[in-house]
């Protein structure tokens, strides 16, 4: 993870998002459920926790501008309770349609897109620029965590629903 600036992150994480959400286009409403022994979640799920985590990392820099102590990872869940916050994340879109959660990622990425862009290179990539990225590792500036959060999973579940697909056509 290692971006010059500000449009380098945008361009991976926009090139990652494509990736991985064009994966589904080719899957059914009755497949979105669908678990497969090799793979630990449903297609539906492994979007639902991309929607998650898009949310949760940028209502921590919403409430810190606002004034508050944002709670991370989320209210109620500890690092440790991980497991736990992705039944949440899967919960809140579990009545969502495939083609609805897909919607959901692509409007959620362009929020996300304006968030970063409304952020200079100071605040992305100096640590500590933001209150809520001081308890974790000097390597971790704001960037880091939208990394970490984005770019990362969309690669690690664009594997996974291949994976997926490439067992469900068997």
């Amino acid at each position: 993870m290692n971006y010059a600036n500000k449009q380098q992150l945008l361009d991976e994480i926009n090139k990652t998002a494509k990736l991985f959400i064009d994966e589904f286009s080719g899957l059914t409403e009755a497949e979105k459920d669908k678990l497969i022994e090799g793979v630990d979640r449903t297609p539906a799920q492994m979007i639902a926790y991309q929607l998650g985590w898009l949310d949760l990392v940028k209502s921590w820099d919403d409430a810190e501008l606002a004034g508050q102590t944002p709670i991370l990872p989320a209210e109620g869940y500890k690092w440790n309770q991980l497991g736990e916050l992705y039944q949440h994340f899967y919960k809140i879109y579990q009545d969502d349609s495939l083609q609805e959660l897909i919607q959901l990622f692509k409007q959620k990425l362009a929020t996300w897109n304006s968030w970063i862009e409304s952020l200079d290179d100071n605040t992305l990539f100096t640590k500590d620029a933001r209150n809520w990225t001081k308890p974790y590792p000097s390597a971790w500036p704001v960037a880091r965590f939208i990394h970490i959060n984005s770019v990362a999973p969309f690669k690690s579940f664009r594997t996974k629903i291949r994976k997926w697909k490439k067992l469900n056509s068997h």
